[in-house]
Formats: structure tokens, C-alpha cells, sequence
């Protein structure tokens, strides 16, 4: 019987497709990936892809951005039912409403989320960029930020801007616990504590690295004497393993479940057979109405060549 990673290979090669995945989704998943990273490294190659086909293997929103930066190519998705609880936070209706009670506001909008809501955005930026391109503008613009309100409000803190915060937020990064984090500190009192700022603020303040997940693996690989412990998605502990073996690295558990690890259902979604049947059959195919994805790219474009200009 084949094995299903030399089926993929096969099928990916008779395709001229591209895999791209990210850090949260199983290790088995990242290891067939051609490129593996966050959201601001997967819009860059999705963008620059010369691949007829690419195969997001991540989440919804992470399709359709593939989709409006690049129009003229196939985007599939392992799993349509792969969505995010960010993004579902922020309808594009409400937030519409909300933009036109606030005139003379720049929009900027985390990448987490729909196609709808990037197109009534000034400029996308993902938690690599997203102090880096708030601070590009003058102190005293008036910013709109959504959907995060962790992400909006750690931004607010560490710069000293007074956005306006859409009360959006990540259904994994909230659930962290405060307790079972001084808790798992406190049996591993030398371990540094890595944080995501999708966290609350309550568990950014016990953090001693707070970045985004290429952030938080760059630092562990630059300093890898050190224990770890992790709070954000756990799929990144795959790649921080992999680069760092002989680092110990401690999931941060959540407050409602028994688990170790706090994982997202939605990106657990996708695996080996699902990657296998989208690449053979072309499908789920990721559409986005051309109207929309024509004011959505400029905001995503934007954005690119901020971080581009900036070195990010």
C-alpha cells in the first residue's frame, strides 16, 4: 500500500501545487509543508508563489487571504469546516456599523479575519507587524483596531495610543489560566514563560517574552539553554522541538479542561487524508466574491510592503 506522504508528494508534483502550513496545525501536517510559519509568512509566500495550486493548511480566513492575493490560482483548504473563533468574532455587518459610527478613524485590522471585513480596512497587519505598523502612524491618528481586544490592548499599553478596540478575542488564547500558569512556574521555577498577545493582559504580565509565534521560536532558538514554558496555540511546540531538541519546552495548560495543552479544535481539523482528497480532487476550493476581494488585497498588499519597508 503507498504510504499517504509519498501520495501527496505525487499528487502535489503532478499538480504543480504549494503546501503551506502553519505553526498550529499538527506536526504530521508541518512536515510535508514546502513552507511552515505564521500568518505573516504564509500571506509572503502565498503572495510570491509561483505554484498553480496552493493548498492552505490552516484555517478559512488563511485561504481567502491566499485567495484575494492571489486571484488567478486554485486555493484549497484540507477542511472548509476549519474556521476561527477571532474571526468569527467580528462580523463584517457589525463591524461595518461600527467603522461608519466612527468617522475619520483608520481602520486597521488583524489578519484573523473574514475577506468582508479586510475590504473595510485601511491596513491588515498580523501579530508579527502589528505594533511595528500602528506605530508608522503619527501618535495622535485616530485608530480603529479589530478584532483582538488582547492583541488591540497590549498595543495600546507598550505604545501609548488610545485606539478604539473592537471586543473580539481567540477562544484558545483566552481560555490560559492565570493559576495553573504560577502553578506549572512554580514547579519549574527557572522556566521562562513565553506568551502570545492574542493572551488576556493578566497572563501577558506574568509572561518574560510576549510575541508572535515566529517571535516566541526565534527566541527560544537564539536562547536555548533556558526551560520554556508556552502559552499560546501548542502545535508551535512541534517546530520549537524540532529546532531546539535538547530544550525542555511546557505547554501552559488552560483553565477548563484536564488537558496539558490548550489546542484549537478548528486547526486539528485538518490531517494527512483530508491534505491527500483535497490535493487529488481539487477540492474544497476556496472562493471569495471579486467585488470584495478587490478592496480586500489593497489593505493585505499594504501591509505587505509596510512590513517589507520596515525589514519584517
Amino acid at each position: 500500500m503507498t504510504d499517504i506522504r509519498e501520495e501527496i508528494e505525487k499528487l502535489k508534483r503532478e499538480k504543480n501545487a504549494v503546501i503551506l502550513g502553519h505553526y498550529y496545525q499538527r506536526g504530521e501536517v508541518q512536515d510535508l509543508a514546502d513552507f511552515v510559519g505564521d500568518s505573516l509568512a504564509l500571506a509572503q509566500w502565498a503572495a510570491r508563489t509561483e505554484a498553480d495550486i496552493i493548498v492552505m493548511c490552516g484555517v478559512h480566513f488563511m485561504g481567502e487571504t491566499a485567495k484575494v492575493l492571489c486571484p488567478q490560482k486554485k486555493v484549497l483548504v484540507p477542511d472548509l469546516a476549519a474556521g476561527c473563533s477571532l474571526a468569527d468574532s467580528c462580523p463584517a455587518d457589525a463591524f461595518e456599523r461600527f467603522v461608519r459610527e466612527h468617522p475619520g478613524y483608520t481602520v486597521i485590522s488583524y489578519v484573523n479575519t473574514t475577506a468582508a471585513v479586510k475590504a473595510l480596512t485601511d491596513v491588515v497587519v498580523t501579530s508579527t507587524n502589528a505594533r511595528q505598523i500602528v506605530e508608522s502612524f503619527p501618535q495622535d491618528e485616530k485608530i480603529i483596531f479589530g478584532p483582538d481586544r488582547n492583541l488591540g490592548n497590549y498595543i495600546n499599553a507598550v505604545t501609548g495610543r488610545q485606539m478604539l478596540v473592537w471586543d473580539g478575542a481567540c477562544h484558545v488564547h483566552e481560555q490560559f489560566s492565570v493559576e495553573k500558569i504560577v502553578e506549572t512556574k512554580r514547579l519549574h521555577p527557572d522556566a521562562l514563560v513565553l506568551a502570545h498577545p492574542e493572551c488576556k493582559g493578566s497572563v501577558l504580565k506574568l509572561a518574560d517574552v510576549v510575541g508572535s509565534t515566529a517571535a516566541l521560536l526565534k527566541y527560544a532558538v537564539r536562547h536555548p539553554e533556558h526551560t520554556y514554558i508556552v502559552a499560546t496555540e501548542a502545535g508551535i511546540l512541534h517546530e520549537m522541538r524540532k529546532q531546539c531538541p535538547q530544550t525542555t519546552f511546557i505547554p501552559a495548560p488552560p483553565s477548563d479542561s484536564t488537558c496539558a495543552c490548550n489546542e484549537c479544535s478548528y486547526m486539528r481539523l485538518n490531517t494527512l487524508e483530508k491534505l491527500r482528497d483535497c490535493l487529488r480532487d481539487e477540492s474544497p476550493e476556496i472562493t471569495v466574491d471579486p467585488a470584495i476581494a478587490a478592496r480586500a488585497v489593497r489593505p493585505i498588499e499594504r501591509m505587505l510592503e509596510i512590513s517589507a519597508r520596515l525589514g519584517l
